[in-house]
């Protein structure tokens, strides 16, 4: 099959007060999640989780690095992608990331029925309704990046080829 090249529209600016919505959502969805009580260390964390299983790279990123910012550790984000497998994050945080992502994923009914279930158990309703806000606004930030193929590049400050 012939490659066929298509120039990318980039659709934040194409339409830049779409965009500016979705941005005003986002941070209406972080301030909730804050005030649910989870720290931006935490929003960030899920943030990257979401991204990760999008395959989001310009949001892995840039969210890896503002989960840095914020003070979350190099371990934990190494050992995201299995942190069912470690003690390293809590039953708060596990409860969230589960909640996470089943929003992402969409699992069969009956699946997606027990992932609320065990994260209603382990938090409150405006924590379950915050994360839920967090992951939905990342699922359609990631979108945006991936249709309008968003580029990486590299960080001249901390990329060193072959290192």
């Amino acid at each position: 099959m012939a490659s066929v090249k298509h120039d990318r529209v980039f659709l934040d600016k194409q339409h830049p007060a779409a965009y500016r919505a979705l941005n005003g959502l986002g941070l209406k969805a972080r301030e909730a999640a804050e005030e649910a009580g989870f720290d931006r260390k935490f929003v960030e964390l899920i943030n990257v989780r979401v991204s990760q299983i999008n395959g989001c790279a310009y949001c892995l990123n840039m969210h890896v690095k503002m989960a840095l910012d914020a003070g979350e550790s190099q371990q934990r984000l190494a050992v995201l992608t299995a942190w069912r497998d470690t003690a390293l994050f809590s039953e708060q945080e596990r409860a969230a990331l589960t909640l996470a992502e089943s929003i992402t994923d969409l699992p069969p009914h009956e699946l997606a029925e027990h992932d609320y279930a065990f994260a209603r158990q382990r938090l409150t309703a405006d924590q379950t309704s915050a994360i839920s806000w967090v992951v939905l606004t990342m699922n359609a930030f990631n979108r945006l990046s991936i249709v309008s193929q968003h580029p990486v590049r590299p960080d001249d400050s901390d990329w060193t080829p072959g290192g």
